[in-house]
């Protein structure tokens, strides 16, 4: 398989989204493997061989996450910790990773202004998620960047049904960009 795409949503059938995503992402069996870890793990106890199994029966990497606190969702944090081990991802003999292709795809509920320098928050969300570049970095990984969809936190009306078509394809677009995003890593 081409990528596993592995999905940290803790409220997934309320996500507009991550499931809209999920859903493109499921008419292409044959490049994309969608592992949803709530789903999962509803108890959260990792299987930790077992994700690495699946890592590695894959040639690319990306986390699907919506950005919660500036950060990810808990479980994703705890698949890190429990898969991504040593002498499996990093340290002697660690190279599973290596050379993997790995990106990260967000849905962020605040707008795009509001992730700049000079914005709201005073980081770009690429600053905020450095830590997730600087982990696969670490286990020297390639690293390839970002794919985000930016929230409708503060627009008028914001998803509400009577404006949920320009959202909608406002969404579709950015999916399709998601898809090149994918195809190009």
């Amino acid at each position: 398989m081409e990528t596993l795409i592995v999905v940290a949503h803790p409220s997934i059938e309320k996500s507009i989204v991550n499931r809209y995503w999920i859903e493109e992402l499921k008419q292409y069996p044959d490049m994309y493997t969608i592992h949803e870890l709530y789903k999962a793990y509803p108890t959260e106890n990792i299987d930790g061989e077992k994700e690495r199994k699946l890592i590695e029966s894959h040639q690319n990497l990306v986390l699907q996450f919506p950005i919660q606190w500036f950060n990810c969702p808990p479980l994703l944090k705890k698949w890190l910790d429990d898969v991504l081990d040593y002498g499996w991802a990093y340290g002697s003999g660690g190279d599973k990773l290596k050379d993997r292709k790995v990106a990260l795809a967000v849905s962020a509920g605040i707008q795009a202004k509001d992730y700049r320098e000079n914005g709201r928050y005073g980081h770009t969300l690429e600053q905020i998620l450095i830590p997730f570049e600087t982990t696969f970095c670490y286990c020297k990984a390639d690293y390839r960047s970002i794919h985000a969809f930016y929230g409708e936190e503060h627009k008028p009306g914001g998803t509400e049904e009577k404006n949920l078509k320009p959202f909608e394809h406002e969404l579709a677009q950015n999916t399709k960009e998601y898809l090149t995003f994918l195809k190009n890593l």
